[in-house]
């Protein structure tokens, strides 16, 4: 997060600070204790041992009123690392106002920072496009930076169409040099280039319509703007790399994200096609599709659904990227109890190199506000060429104690 932003923020936090808790009429939020061990020391000597310790808070207040057609969210989120001072890191998740207008209730506008989920498969969310993904906080990319945002919806019986103004853009962050999933070379954040002369001031733009049509949910939505996917290269100094910098170019993303819900199997799709105004960067399409099987519920309730999912990027292996041509196989177990158990585990499974990866992650909670989380990663036969050989050392357990309030 850039120093200018930051300072805007904390102006921003102070005055809703003030203004929400005169008038809020819900507080919650979680605090979150988290531990990693790594198996193997890091690739690079600089990177921390094989023990971490973490701690996050994210407090939440709302205020609504007009019997629920207006709407203030504001949801800070703070991590504390033992090990990586980049990964102390502060943000504002949400500080929006949401209200639905018109006699009917039929259009709806959201403005201040917000997050925005596009997607309908497990293992990859090639449509999410609007917020940054926060990699400080996992490799698994489910996590993100709130965004500056003007929203525009309007409300149709089975769905909508939203405009949306994404006035400043948010830089990814990186792993310090103690920090774990990294590449060998530190990504220098001083050193971070734009293709556009306004930067980060650059107004991007996105429209999405949805619709669902008996059991088909559809989604098709057009971006043009700033790539939160930034592009790294080394930085060189007396012919040697010494560092990483990050790029973001300009691009236009066409993308369609399709769901259809059976009886008892689910079946996802979601494509995208990205056009870049710089020639020198290639453009491209990109799927991720397949299903999830619900099998017949158990005695006691529990349930197990079987998931498999194919990527392919046109880039093949032209470019090191991740989900050229792979396949996640998977199983979702869910307990149906009291304390919401449930266990996701699958494997990625590169078709070309063979390169593998296994993932699992479970939770469960614990009496009254309480909740523990299990999460893993192991790399197996990583290609030299693969994206993942910088992972490959990283393999790991992290367990979280969550407390709710």
């Amino acid at each position: 997060m850039s120093k200018r932003f930051l300072i805007k923020n904390i102006t921003i936090l102070s005055l809703a600070i003030s203004c929400v808790v005169l008038s809020a009429n819900e507080f919650s939020g979680e605090i979150t204790l988290q531990g990693r061990y790594f198996k193997d020391k890091g690739s690079t000597p600089e990177q921390h041992e094989q023990t971490d310790f973490s701690l996050s808070i994210q407090p939440e207040y709302k205020h609504q009123w007009d019997n629920g057609h207006k709407k203030i969210t504001f949801t800070p989120f703070y991590r504390w690392d033992q090990q990586d001072k980049e990964r102390t890191h502060a943000d504002i998740r949400q500080l929006d106002f949401v209200g639905s207008l018109g006699e009917e209730g039929n259009w709806e506008v959201q403005a201040g920072i917000s997050k925005t989920y596009w997607g309908v498969t497990e293992s990859q969310h090639l449509v999410d496009v609007i917020n940054q993904t926060d990699t400080l906080e996992g490799i698994d990319g489910e996590d993100k930076f709130g965004q500056p945002m003007l929203r525009v919806s309007r409300l149709t019986d089975n769905g909508s169409l939203d405009l949306i103004v994404l006035p400043y853009f948010r830089e990814r962050s990186f792993a310090g040099s103690k920090g774990r999933f990294r590449a060998p070379l530190v990504v220098d954040s001083t050193a971070t280039t734009f293709e556009s002369a306004q930067k980060e001031k650059h107004i991007d733009y996105a429209v999405r319509w949805t619709e669902t049509v008996d059991e088909l949910d559809i989604g098709v939505h057009l971006f043009d703007g700033t790539s939160r996917d930034p592009i790294l290269s080394p930085i060189l100094k007396n012919g040697k790399s010494i560092a990483l910098k990050a790029h973001y170019p300009q691009m236009t993303q066409l993308g369609v994200d399709l769901q259809h819900t059976g009886e008892s199997t689910i079946y996802k799709l979601e494509l995208i096609s990205r056009l870049f105004d710089d020639p020198k960067n290639k453009d491209y399409t990109a799927l991720v599709g397949g299903f999830e099987h619900t099998l017949p519920a158990f005695e006691n309730g529990s349930e197990i659904g079987l998931i498999t999912e194919y990527h392919h990027d046109s880039r093949g292996e032209a470019i090191a990227v991740n989900f050229q041509n792979d396949v996640f196989v998977g199983g979702r177990y869910t307990l149906n109890d009291e304390a919401g158990s449930q266990l996701l585990a699958g494997a990625f499974v590169d078709l070309d190199d063979k390169t593998k990866s296994f993932r699992a992650e479970a939770s469960r909670r614990l009496g009254k506000g309480f909740k523990i989380n299990l999460e893993g990663q192991t790399f197996m036969d990583v290609a030299k060429d693969n994206p993942l050989k910088a992972l490959e050392r990283d393999d790991f357990i992290q367990l979280e104690l969550q407390k709710f309030f």
